[in-house]
């Protein structure tokens, strides 16, 4: 399937900022399961100063802001072609040892709740179990839009019963490390059915299991992820991947009002038929 995405992030200050730099993780990547046919990022009120790779593979940019703009402008957008891998992305790449997704973080250590989920997971595989991972999550889990922020442990959101696919992601993770499976964070975009505008960004978690490497499990809307999932950045929870980070620096006792606003759309794109027809793939 061909997504078209659109991603806007726009940072609003009351006053001038006098110096910002920011982390950007927007550009997905080609790999098993998708071929970036076209993709830029633009920003406006700031300056572009470096482009490298992390190491985790994630393509990263800094961007600097040190002036009188009161607006940052970041937007992503392009082409992605996605193909349906049963959320198989396959062997191990990369300079990070797998022994290193096996280590906690603070949003991903694991506490009374979770040690109890991870216990009761039971199945005749190490594949069967992440399934059954999976699904008591999303039942443990409602997902509840702004019940819960950046900075909420996987043991909070357990507590809490309630969250957004972060949290799904990150008690996976903790769950899954505890049993002895290698976890990572995956950020990315999600194609919704009948839903082009999105509220923000997708999460999932990714097992490394013998025999298949590592496989996708989207435990906020128990699947394994499928074509209509593009994959940004990956690492051991959401500080590794988070679209948009950084500092700002502003006079000593001063503060600084600050607005963000996101719009981000994916849709299905077009493509040609034998006949030079253009028809929707889905």
């Amino acid at each position: 399937m061909r997504l078209n995405i659109a991603h806007t992030t726009e940072y609003t200050y009351d006053e001038p900022v006098p110096y910002s730099l920011q982390r950007l993780r927007l550009n997905p990547l080609t790999g098993p399961a998708q071929k970036v046919l076209n993709w830029a990022i633009t920003v406006d009120g700031a300056k572009v100063e470096a482009g490298y790779a992390d190491q985790y593979g994630n393509r990263t940019e800094l961007v600097s802001v040190e002036g009188t703009d009161h607006t940052i402008r970041i937007i992503a957008s392009g082409e992605v072609e996605t193909q349906d891998r049963a959320g198989v992305f396959g062997t191990h790449q990369g300079f990070c040892p797998l022994w290193l997704f096996l280590r906690e973080t603070p949003r991903t250590k694991p506490g009374k709740l979770v040690k109890e989920l991870a216990r009761g997971v039971t199945g005749d595989s190490e594949l069967a179990q992440m399934h059954a991972l999976m699904e008591a999550i999303h039942e443990a889990v409602a997902y509840t839009p702004g019940s819960t922020n950046t900075e909420t442990t996987a043991e909070e959101a357990l507590e809490a019963k309630t969250g957004v696919c972060q949290d799904h992601a990150h008690i996976f993770i903790s769950a899954a490390r505890l049993i002895g499976m290698p976890a990572r964070y995956i950020s990315g975009y999600l194609l919704m059915e009948g839903q082009t505008d999105q509220v923000a960004t997708h999460a999932w978690a990714e097992v490394h299991l013998p025999g298949l490497g590592w496989v996708g499990f989207d435990a906020a809307n128990k699947l394994c992820p499928n074509d209509s999932y593009v994959r940004i950045a990956s690492g051991l929870c959401y500080r590794d991947c988070a679209p948009v980070s950084g500092l700002r620096i502003g006079p000593s006792g001063g503060s600084f009002g600050e607005n963000l606003k996101v719009s981000l759309t994916v849709s299905a794109g077009q493509t040609q038929s034998q006949n030079g027809q253009s028809q929707s793939q889905s």
